[in-house]
């Protein structure tokens, strides 16, 4: 699946999911461009890093023009904290669903004309978020499930030029769980409850979305990969008596 001579631009590349995706990317040859509002503390090697604002298109439009060619696009960069409905108002909701729903709109829209000379493709990072209730994180759950959706209408307005694919990304490890899972003990004992008996790592996430961005999935388009680990264990399982024993 190698990508030599492809360029990746990966919004949000700069730390956590973000700098796995890119690493994975310039591992498998590519030149690799990342861009987020502030830049790493610790380059990832191999890729160029440029300081964008995704949230405000004429920033995002002369980004994409500097670039001589585009053939990935990874939408990476969102994310929240944890809040409840009732502890925000509206605007900061609004500003939730704009970075993780119309940032990669516009950035998508940016590159189109690049992607479609290069035949290329789009990755949208989504969430199981998205597929599920999200308490304490409803307007990020919202929007990963209209990201979803809008990949694949744009699978299908810019086929056959450009192919366009999600990652439904469940739990991943990075330097930020403890704000979502709490200490080590908190972190393992999350974990157990994933098939798999571990969170993803950054590097399970950029593996999966350098095989859809490579020929490997040359005739996948408007598809919604899980990387969950085998997602969550049904509640009714532990709390049911039948077919327990004695």
């Amino acid at each position: 699946m190698g990508l030599n001579g492809k360029v990746a631009v990966v919004t949000g590349g700069s730390r956590g999911v973000g700098a796995g995706i890119a690493r994975a990317f310039a591992e498998a040859g590519a030149e690799v461009v990342t861009c987020a509002r502030r830049p790493p503390e610790e380059p990832v090697e191999g890729t160029e890093f440029f300081p964008v604002d995704l949230r405000d298109p004429d920033a995002v439009g002369r980004f994409f023009a500097r670039l001589p060619r585009v053939d990935v696009l990874v939408n990476n960069a969102g994310g929240t904290p944890h809040r409840r409905l009732d502890r925000s108002g509206a605007r900061w909701h609004a500003r939730v669903v704009e970075l993780n729903l119309i940032t990669p709109l516009t950035a998508s829209l940016a590159a189109y004309g690049q992607l479609r000379r290069a035949g290329g493709s789009v990755v949208m990072i989504g969430s199981v978020s998205g597929t599920r209730p999200s308490p304490g994180t409803a307007a990020y759950g919202a929007a990963k499930a209209g990201l979803e959706n809008l990949a694949r209408s744009m699978a299908v307005e810019w086929a056959p030029e450009v192919r366009v694919n999600t990652l439904v990304v469940g739990m991943v490890r990075t330097e930020l769980s403890p704000l979502h899972y709490g200490d080590e003990d908190g972190v393992e004992a999350v974990s157990r409850t994933v098939p798999l008996g571990r969170m993803a790592t950054p590097a399970d996430v950029g593996a999966a979305a350098v095989f859809l961005a490579s020929d490997a999935a040359a005739y996948i388009s408007g598809a919604s990969l899980l990387v969950h680990g085998g997602g969550e264990r049904p509640a009714y399982l532990d709390a049911a008596t039948a077919g327990k024993e004695a």
